[in-house]
């Protein structure tokens, strides 16, 4: 219920589908009596829209969350595994195209290829299933290993892990995939908007890990980046707002060792 609920919930819960909403039922109200509460709500949507397309509301979000955890310093040694959360391959376009199509910015997968030859004894884990709503697609994992072919790493050196379809999920079957032994070091990859709850996930499963961000989407100073387009700015507060709805549902249903985890 909770996965359904992720899927459908959080969708009608972003900035840009409330705001929209919004906009279409002050349309409707004009037809009525309540004409002027229409006119109301429907300038409303169309400027809190702008606030949120033209403003860098969602570089502020996001900063906060990409900050919390820095950099990993490979200083401490090499690391006894790594984990490296699914997310960035397109499962059905790959399946369509017979190959591996890599979507976003492919931060976890250029990460993966750089430990996996700078730390060759170490071991990996992709762990990806098919999140889609409905369960009709490929598993995301089905395709690392021609991937891997083109990256120069052995399959043998990756361990793939299909059936979790979030983070939560992530969390619990790599932990028991792997089943990390006291004082082993396990580095977690995944993007650094989404390292927050990621570890919070892994924290709560009993699994430690130290944080590996990758594909930050602000600076270290959070310098405000205003948007070069609507679109790209909007998308922008959708995709942090996410994060943060994600963190609070998870938090809120015991999946998340706290609401905002860090270092």
């Amino acid at each position: 219920m909770f996965f359904i609920l992720s899927k459908t919930v959080a969708f009608l819960l972003l900035p840009s589908t409330l705001l929209i909403a919004l906009g279409l039922a002050g349309v409707l109200l004009m037809a009525t009596r309540w004409r002027r509460a229409g006119i109301g709500m429907a300038v409303a949507s169309l400027i809190l829209l702008a606030i949120a397309g033209f403003i860098p509301v969602g570089n502020l979000l996001s900063h906060a969350l990409e900050s919390r955890f820095p950099p990993w310093d490979k200083s401490h040694g090499a690391p006894n595994g790594i984990i490296v959360l699914g997310g960035e391959i397109a499962a059905t376009l790959s399946r369509e195209y017979s190959r591996p199509v890599v979507g976003g910015e492919g931060g976890r997968i250029i990460a993966m290829a750089e430990l996996a030859h700078a730390y060759p004894n170490a071991r990996i884990v992709y762990t990806g299933g098919d999140a889609s709503l409905f369960g009709s697609q490929p598993a995301e994992a089905d395709f690392v290993y021609p991937l891997l072919d083109s990256l120069g790493i052995p399959r043998k050196n990756v361990t793939l892990e299909a059936r979790s379809r979030n983070t939560a999920e992530n969390a619990a079957f790599a932990k028991t995939l792997v089943k990390p032994a006291p004082g082993e070091r396990w580095l977690l990859v995944t993007s650094a908007r989404h390292m927050p709850r990621a570890v919070g996930c892994f924290r709560q499963v009993g699994f430690q890990i130290e944080a590996y961000p990758v594909g930050w989407q602000t600076d270290r100073q959070g310098a405000l980046s205003w948007p070069k387009a609507f679109a790209g700015g909007l998308a922008q507060f959708d995709a942090a707002a996410y994060e943060w709805i994600g963190l609070l549902a998870y938090w809120i249903t015991g999946r998340t060792s706290q609401f905002l985890p860090s270092p």
